[in-house]
């Protein structure tokens, strides 16, 4: 029972703390690029106070929150619009990253979600949802080619 006890915790722990690291805001996982319209290559745009945690355990476990100053207007009109958007979770701890909100904002419109890059890892794209008051939030998810 003991031991039950102790592997439930030394799990839980793993999954929700363990595997995660901060990312540094001067490593390349921090530079936030969106995928051209024109050239179809992703591309720097501005980013500021960027906070970022990831795991080499999975590459759905990217999560990423920073301001922008460029323009919703400009940016729609630029890079490329992701259709199929879905917020993966965040550890609670990473509370600047609620995935039920910005799933739900940019399912009414308020959020906009780019592509930052298709297959950042086989399967799975990198996505940046962004507001019109420069919030702007990125994750990993499975695209359509993920497990083919």
């Amino acid at each position: 029972m003991f031991s039950a006890l102790i592997t439930g915790a030394a799990v839980y722990y793993l999954q929700v703390y363990g595997y995660y690291h901060a990312v540094d805001a001067a490593a390349p996982a921090a530079e936030v690029r969106l995928t051209a319209i024109e050239t179809g290559a992703p591309e720097p745009i501005l980013a500021e106070d960027f906070q970022g945690i990831d795991a080499d355990s999975s590459p759905l476990r990217y999560r990423g929150c920073f301001r922008t100053p460029m323009s919703l207007a400009l940016l729609t009109e630029t890079f490329t619009v992701y259709d199929k958007a879905t917020p993966l979770t965040a550890p609670g701890w990473f509370s600047c990253f609620d995935a039920a909100r910005i799933g739900a904002d940019i399912e009414t419109g308020t959020a906009v979600a780019f592509l930052s890059e298709h297959d950042i890892h086989p399967g799975v794209d990198r996505v940046v949802a962004i507001y019109p008051d420069g919030r702007a939030y990125a994750w990993q998810q499975l695209n359509d080619e993920a497990g083919k």
